[in-house]
């Protein structure tokens, strides 16, 4: 595509652009699907990486989650902040402001001053702040992105030639992540992983301006206190329920002062929250939008598949790799099968919706999902790849693959133009928000029944010895062994309750569902715009 466009008449930020510019919309496109890149990179390319994080900087169970949730959390909760940034400040600005930040955050720790890189992290604290950082810079850069194919790309083929490779992008930086993860934490550190964004990011901020032309400001005001109190209600939300996990000595924190305090403050906060956008003229998050039930029901629907499946690759992994003994390589490896069925399955549901609609999908994929998780929590110490894993991993898959589309598409049916970006981009932004709460849900249920599993074994093995029955093995050998087996109890368990809550996925559809495939054909061309097409990004998460 090198083609150009005339940038004539269009207000930059801070002042007209002055006669003509040609801007190259083969470089416009280059810089925009190379951010989006970024985002999806990092959201797999640390993913391999996790338990190569918590031996190097002495994470325990629940403390890694963070590693993922701080990512998730502000990422999902200022993603539509960063869209009203965008349209308000000028999107360009915006989308390069967000470049510089996340290649900041992959680089240097907030937690101080100084230049202290995320990369070189020693100490949780510091790998945690860039984290947080980052999911601040993707949650300004995923919309204006998506934003900018609009007001750089003419209708017709040179927009869907455009949206082809940004989706292209999106899902292949899946596969790209999951295989550059190993490589880098296998044959180099797993700090390469933050790194290597960075060269990235610089040099799509610095073809930016040349490629891209600045959009037209918008009046509005921010809603600064929506953002806060929702970001902030979710972070107290987390806190509290990871910290409620039954630690390895078998005391319970459900009663700490901290896990009781941070609960009753999410609680406060998030409804603070909803008496702002029901009060707010400028609302992050009009409440109007949920009126329409089949569009309500996809949003909770969306939500509930990011909190299954968040926690299912986040104990996956550190399974694979701790009790199995994978590399990371061979983990990234691993997870190849399960990229290739969500982007065969997307492509198949995508087919299918004129000719038979969404809820037949939606109800197809919300059961297999569910079904492919039970399945998966049948896995233990002594299963194989091919015997344990592949068979539900693909199960899964399938059932992610063919619900990402039709839950867009109801997600956008019957929504007003003045809604359209906001109805478009709540799906990531569930998907993320449900993603942290998931993980955190999944994770005290998990953490607690491995502590209380190896508690238990330890006794027991303990006690054998005594009566002269010792088990087999050294005392090393035998604590492995106990630890291997308490580890696939607790993850056996967190991935039930991933089935249980697809299992409430799939009574929403089959109770809220009522969609007709002719309303839609407005949301299908909703979709086919960047302002439709987090899709994309979702699938690209699955990996």
């Amino acid at each position: 595509m090198s083609t150009t466009q005339p940038a004539t008449g269009r207000a930059a930020a801070g002042g007209a652009v002055a006669g003509p510019v040609r801007r190259h919309l083969g470089l416009a496109l280059a810089v925009i699907a190379t951010a989006q890149l970024m985002v999806v990179l990092d959201a797999t390319i640390v993913n391999v990486a996790l338990p190569d994080v918590q031996r190097a900087l002495g994470f325990s169970g629940t403390g890694l989650e963070w590693v993922v949730n701080a990512y998730a959390l502000t990422f999902g909760g200022l993603l539509l902040l960063g869209g009203r940034a965008g349209d308000i400040l000028g999107r360009r600005r915006m989308f390069i402001a967000g470049i510089i930040l996340f290649s900041l955050a992959s680089l240097a720790s907030l937690a101080s001053l100084a230049s202290l890189a995320g990369g070189f992290a020693t100490t949780q604290a510091w790998l945690l702040a860039a984290r947080a950082a980052q999911g601040v810079g993707a949650a300004v850069i995923a919309p204006t992105a998506l934003a900018l194919i609009t007001t750089t790309f003419p209708e017709g083929p040179p927009r869907n030639r455009a949206m082809g490779v940004y989706s292209a992008m999106s899902i292949g930086g899946a596969a790209v992540g999951l295989m550059a993860g190993g490589l880098l934490t296998t044959y180099l550190s797993w700090r390469w992983v933050l790194f290597v964004n960075v060269p990235i990011g610089i040099a799509a901020a610095l073809i930016a301006p040349r490629a891209l032309t600045e959009s037209p400001r918008r009046p509005g005001s921010f809603d600064f206190p929506g953002a806060i109190t929702s970001t902030l209600g979710l972070a107290a939300l987390v806190y509290g329920l990871t910290s409620a996990a039954t630690s390895q000595n078998g005391v319970s924190h459900w009663g700490d002062t901290k896990v009781i305090v941070s609960l009753t403050a999410a609680v406060f906060l998030l409804a603070a929250f909803i008496v702002i956008e029901a009060r707010s003229e400028h609302a992050l998050m009009p409440l109007r939008i949920f009126r329409n039930r089949d569009r309500s029901a996809a949003n909770l629907i969306m939500l509930f598949v990011g909190t299954a499946m968040f926690g299912m690759f986040f104990f996956l992994t550190i399974f694979v790799q701790t009790v199995w003994g994978y590399s990371a390589l061979k983990t990234g490896i691993a997870y190849l099968p399960l990229v290739t069925a969500v982007m065969v399955m997307a492509g198949v549901s995508a087919a299918l919706v004129p000719r038979i609609g969404a809820r037949p999908l939606l109800l197809a994929g919300s059961a297999a999902a569910a079904g492919g998780m039970f399945w998966l929590s049948r896995i233990s110490e002594h299963s194989t790849y091919a015997t344990g894993l592949l068979g539900p991993m693909l199960v899964t898959a399938a059932g992610l693959g063919m619900l990402f589309m039709p839950l867009t598409l109801v997600a956008l049916s019957r929504v007003s133009d003045r809604d359209a970006g906001l109805a478009s981009s709540l799906p990531n932004v569930g998907q993320q928000v449900g993603g942290s709460i998931g993980l955190a849900i999944l994770g005290t249920v998990a953490w607690t029944v491995v502590a209380n599993t190896a508690r238990n074994l330890a006794a027991a093995a303990a006690a054998a010895a005594k009566a002269g029955h010792p088990l087999a093995g050294t005392a090393a050998q035998v604590k492995t062994a106990i630890y291997d087996h308490a580890l696939s109890v607790g993850f056996d368990r967190g991935f039930e309750v991933s089935a249980g809550i697809m299992l409430i996925a799939l009574i929403i559809a089959i109770a809220a569902v009522r969609v007709k495939r002719a309303d839609l054909a407005g949301a299908q061309a909703t979709q086919a715009s960047p302002a439709g097409d987090d899709v994309s990004a979702e699938m690209a998460e699955a990996g």
